[in-house]
C-alpha cells in the first residue's frame, strides 16, 4: 500500500508545465490542508518534472489562502537553467483562484571542502525515553507523525502560563514510517506549531503566510537517516502587529543538519 504522503503529493501530468492533485483527508487541518503537505505538493511538481536539474536547495511557499478539500491544479516551470543550478516558479490553483504560490532553487551539487558550524542540541533525551504525542483531539495531519516532546515543552498547555522564550524541541517522523526524501523533509519543516502557543499558553487565530525552507542535505544523507526519527528545534525572534516570525532547524540523529527553515505567520490576540 502507498504512503498517505505519498498518496497525498502525488500528481499526474495534464500538460508541459502541469499536474493534477487532491487534498487527502489524513493531512486535513483546521482550515484547509496541513501547511507542510501543500509545500511538499508543490516541490513534488518540481521534483517529478522531465525538465528537472539536479536536487532541490531552496522553496519559498506562500500561502495566499485556503485550499478548499478536492482536486486542485499544480504548474511548476523551470524558468531559467543553467550549468548547476536552475529556478523555479510554482502555483497551486482551483479553478481560477491561486490558492499558494512559491519559488524553487535546484542544483547540482559536486564534492567539495564542507564543514558545519552549526551544533545539534546535545542534552535532548533519547527518542526511545520519550512518550510519543497523544493526538487524538488534535487535526488529523499531526496523526501522521510520530511526535515525541521532552518534558515541559509538550505543545498545547494553554494554562495561561506566559513563558520567556518560545524554544522547544522534539524528535518526529513519519507514521507510518517512510524513509527521509526531499519532499518528506519539506513537509517536516512546517512540523512546528506556531511559537506563540508555547509563549503565551493560550489558543489565539494563527495561519503561516510565508514559508522558506533551505536544505542542506544530499540524496545520499537521507538515505542515510531512513526512517528514523530528525530532531527538530524552534524559536520565535520577534512579535509585532498581528505577525511573528518562528525559525526552526531539522537534525539527523548522527548531528547532520539536514534543513533549518523560518516562516512568518498571522496572528489575533
Amino acid at each position: 500500500m502507498p504512503h498517505p504522503l505519498d498518496e497525498a503529493i502525488g500528481l499526474t501530468p495534464t500538460g508541459t508545465n502541469t499536474y493534477s492533485g487532491a487534498t487527502h483527508p489524513a493531512y486535513a487541518n483546521m482550515v484547509g490542508p496541513f501547511g507542510g503537505v501543500t509545500t511538499a505538493v508543490l516541490l513534488n511538481a518540481a521534483l517529478l518534472h522531465p525538465s528537472r536539474l539536479g536536487d532541490p536547495i531552496a522553496l519559498t511557499v506562500n500561502f495566499a489562502g485556503p485550499v478548499a478539500d478536492g482536486p486542485f491544479d499544480v504548474e511548476a516551470v523551470p524558468v531559467r537553467t543553467n550549468r548547476s543550478t536552475q529556478h523555479w516558479t510554482l502555483l497551486l490553483k482551483q479553478g481560477d483562484v491561486v490558492c499558494t504560490s512559491g519559488s524553487a532553487v535546484f542544483a547540482v551539487r559536486r564534492d567539495t571542502w564542507s564543514d558545519q558550524e552549526a551544533v545539534a542540541p546535545r542534552d535532548m533525551p533519547p527518542v526511545d525515553s520519550l512518550a510519543r504525542l497523544q493526538s487524538d483531539l488534535l487535526p488529523p495531519w499531526v496523526r501522521c507523525y510520530d511526535m515525541r516532546f521532552p518534558p515541559g515543552e509538550e505543545p498545547f498547555r494553554f494554562d495561561e502560563q506566559a513563558q520567556q522564550n518560545s524554544n522547544t524541541r522534539l524528535w518526529v517522523r513519519d507514521e507510518p514510517p517512510r524513509p527521509l526524501d526531499f519532499a518528506g523533509l519539506a513537509a517536516i519543516c512546517d512540523n512546528f506549531f506556531p511559537r506563540i502557543f508555547d509563549r503565551r499558553h493560550r489558543p489565539v487565530p494563527v495561519g503561516t503566510v510565508t514559508l522558506t525552507a533551505y536544505l542542506h542535505a544530499d540524496a545520499g544523507m537521507l538515505a542515510a537517516q531512513g526512517s528514523r526519527h530528525v530532531l527538530g528545534t524552534a524559536r520565535a525572534l520577534h512579535y509585532r502587529n498581528g505577525y511573528f516570525d518562528q525559525s526552526a532547524e531539522i537534525w539527523g540523529d548522527d548531528g547532520c543538519l539536514l534543513a533549518s527553515t523560518h516562516q512568518m505567520v498571522y496572528y489575533r490576540a
